[in-house]
């Protein structure tokens, strides 16, 4: 593929203790102009260092690695070089992994069976600062911060005056993005056009002062609208 000289590639880190996987990444990626890999390095702490030094725009970041954790290694990322958006590439399909390391940092966690597609998508995401969640994770994330965190009740007002600034469609949406369905998920659902279901989130994340459909569902979950997110 050429690259096109106006095109500013999406700078890439790996960090996997695996040498095979990631050099099955880096063919990958290299296979697509939009993406350049700035670095490699086969454990945490070395990961964090070349995050410093490289400043890429996404770090792929494996979660169980010997010394230094994925989780601890996204946390010094996040905290040394903010600029760089940490996205878990790992085998794990715990929901503590997972909500520890969006918590620690992490802009996005993928599981590796993930189609080439996905992961090239998802890297593009990340680098334009979107969170990004397999779909099989998502259901996962949202029971997950249900259990942690029951339906807050200090300040029902609070969370009357946010809900009310939603249209009823939009809380209806709200309800779908709890439960980790995606945008055309919805779209089937309400008989709606993709792009209409897309303005609609996009209402919801500026009217509740978010940033990502992540955020949304899991402020859905931790106030009750949504009592059973696998429902």
């Amino acid at each position: 593929m050429t690259s096109d000289p106006l095109h500013v590639p999406i700078r890439v880190l790996l960090v996997d203790d695996h040498a095979l996987f990631r050099s099955g990444i880096r063919s990958l990626l290299q296979r697509h102009a939009q993406f350049e890999i700035v670095g490699e390095a086969g454990d945490g702490m070395e990961g964090v260092k070349r995050a410093g030094q490289l400043k890429p725009d996404v770090v792929l970041l494996d979660l169980h690695m010997p010394g230094l954790s994925g989780r601890d290694a996204a946390a010094m990322i996040a905290e040394e070089s903010p600029a760089s958006h940490v996205l878990m590439l790992t085998v794990s399909e715990d929901a503590e992994d997972l909500i520890e390391t969006l918590r620690a940092g992490a802009c996005g966690y993928l599981l590796k069976n993930i189609e080439a597609e996905t992961l090239t998508a998802a890297i593009s995401k990340a680098a334009a600062g979107e969170s990004v969640i397999s779909p099989q994770m998502m259901g996962k994330l949202v029971a997950g911060v249900r259990a942690e965190a029951p339906p807050k009740a200090s300040a029902p007002a609070v969370v009357a005056s946010e809900l009310n600034k939603l249209s009823p469609r939009e809380r209806e949406i709200l309800g779908f993005l709890a439960r980790g369905q995606s945008n055309k998920e919805i779209a089937r659902e309400l008989d709606l056009a993709d792009s209409t279901v897309k303005i609609h989130v996009q209402n919801i994340l500026r009217k509740l002062n978010l940033t990502s459909r992540v955020q949304a569902a899991v402020f859905a979950v931790e106030q009750g609208i949504v009592q059973d997110p696998e429902a």
